[in-house]
């Protein structure tokens, strides 16, 4: 489970403070929340806050209970946090087994590797020996990542905005992985994300705008006012929800 507690985020702009989150307060134990609201909202910075990536300016995070908000982004990662950005890195040399591999922590034979890719809808004889370069498209680069995070297995998995950069065949493609890793994964999956589908696919959606959470509930109770211009919600949205 993981808790937010009144975690704030300044920036120093032009000799002045600026706060890119403002007092967030929210505890996560759901499988699959998605975090959606205009740009420039804070999503992304919540995202990289939570990942350890940033460290916030105050407030606390805890994951089941341990305080971890002075632990950078390798420390969280071993204590179970995972984080995929919005363009997947390409490891030039390292081959695509090589990578799962790694991520799983432990020797994997070809079986078990190929057994990841599967998951994720790739051919697995087509892709595991290759390298993880420009070769690779932004689709297969995300589904590798994805395959990656669930031979990791941890307790929360983030992800940054995953639709972002590729075509509409291959994030229809991604909506049936992530609706697959819904069902298998052992923890919590957290999206960033503006896509309809993706947001229909959440337990819970938390609408977030101006670095405040606005609206925060079971899909079923929010999701009808992004899509309806309910004025609660769309007042404080520069963009509606596609």
């Amino acid at each position: 489970m993981l808790e937010l507690q009144d975690i704030s985020f300044g920036v120093e702009q032009d000799g002045a403070s600026k706060d890119i989150l403002r007092d967030i307060s929210l505890t996560i134990h759901e499988r699959f929340v998605a975090i959606t609201g205009p740009n420039g909202g804070g999503k992304s910075t919540l995202a990289k806050v939570i990942a350890g990536i940033l460290t916030p300016t105050r407030g606390r995070i805890l994951l089941d209970g341990e305080d971890i908000t002075g632990l950078d982004v390798t420390q969280r990662a071993r204590r179970g946090v995972s984080f995929a950005f919005q363009q997947p890195v390409r490891f030039k040399g390292l081959t695509v087994k090589d990578l799962i591999t790694l991520a799983a922590g432990k020797a994997l034979n070809v079986s078990q590797a190929c057994g990841y890719l599967s998951e994720v809808g790739l051919c697995a004889k087509d892709y595991i020996d290759r390298e993880v370069d420009a070769s690779l498209s932004g689709g297969e680069l995300k589904r590798i990542e994805i395959a990656m995070i669930m031979a990791r297995s941890t307790k929360l998995s983030v992800f940054d905005e995953p639709e972002a950069g590729i075509d509409l065949w291959s994030f229809s493609n991604l909506i049936q992985v992530f609706e697959h890793l819904h069902e298998k994964i052992n923890g919590s999956i957290l999206i960033i994300s503006h896509q309809e589908r993706i947001l229909n696919i959440a337990d819970r959606i938390i609408v977030l705008a101006d670095g405040r959470v606005i609206q925060d509930g079971a899909r079923k109770d929010v999701l009808p006012g992004l899509l309806g211009g309910a004025p609660t919600v769309c007042s404080a949205l520069t963009e509606k929800v596609r």
